[in-house]
């Protein structure tokens, strides 16, 4: 199994009480705890969020299903669920960023980044080389098509979750070096040993710690960074082995 249908296979089929879409986030609640993730919204004018409107409907194991889309609004969604289940299961967690993580391990070394994350302005000139691969690139930035020549020089790699919920994530797999300390950012990521079995070393989201602010920043169309209400936290293979 890929990485998703292994999330999906441990999410309960919990029932859903609220399902929001934000501009930048979004949000899934359940009957136990609640789940964020970034929304992708790069999809086609014509295509429709199954059950648009009634998606409480759902399970929480059903919602999770979502991912597997290729309507990317709707994996958003799936991700949101999935973050949702896994929020409860969360143990050994380190309450550190990730942005301190890279540069701690990356500094004076050759770094390679998925998403130009806003931090990385700041400590670029922290490591020998800085690798940024965007799909929308800033100036200086590299593009998804340089992954293959310049992310198997890395030591140390940054990936962004949105890469699980649109899907390229195996792909960028395939490219790392066979030592690099590999980590995986960014709201969208489930804080899980799964991602483990894939080659990652660290995982860093953020869990939701009060959701009636964090719903009520996602609603007026809050920039992920800005978001309050959210607590950041890292697992490390080492602490599962």
């Amino acid at each position: 199994m890929n990485l998703l249908e292994k999330l999906i296979a441990k999410v309960p089929e919990t029932s859903v009480e609220e399902v929001i879409i934000g501009v930048h986030s979004t949000l899934v609640k359940s009957s136990q705890n609640c789940g964020i993730a970034s929304t992708i919204k790069y999809c086609g004018p014509k295509e429709n969020v199954r059950n648009a409107g009634k998606l409480e409907v759902l399970n929480l194991k059903e919602l999770a299903a979502y991912s597997l889309s290729d309507n990317l609004l709707e994996a958003s969604i799936g991700m949101a669920a999935i973050n949702c289940a896994f929020s409860l299961k969360i143990q050994k967690y380190k309450t550190v960023n990730a942005k301190d993580i890279i540069l701690e391990k990356g500094k004076n070394k050759c770094v390679g980044i998925i998403g130009h994350f806003p931090f990385l302005e700041e400590q670029k000139g922290e490591y020998k080389n800085c690798y940024i691969f965007e799909k929308q690139p800033h100036e200086g930035d590299l593009t998804e098509h340089d992954i293959p020549e310049y992310l198997p020089k890395v030591d140390v790699a940054a990936i962004t979750a949105t890469s699980i919920t649109n899907h390229t994530f195996e792909g960028i797999l395939k490219n790392l070096p066979e030592k690099s300390f590999n980590l995986v950012l960014g709201p969208s990521t489930p804080i899980s040993p799964v991602l483990f079995d894939f080659g990652i070393d660290a995982v860093s989201g953020s869990v939701v710690e009060d959701y009636d602010k964090v719903k009520k920043f996602v609603l007026q169309a809050t920039p992920t960074r800005h978001l309050e209400g959210l607590k950041m936290i890292t697992i490390f293979k080492e602490d599962y082995l």
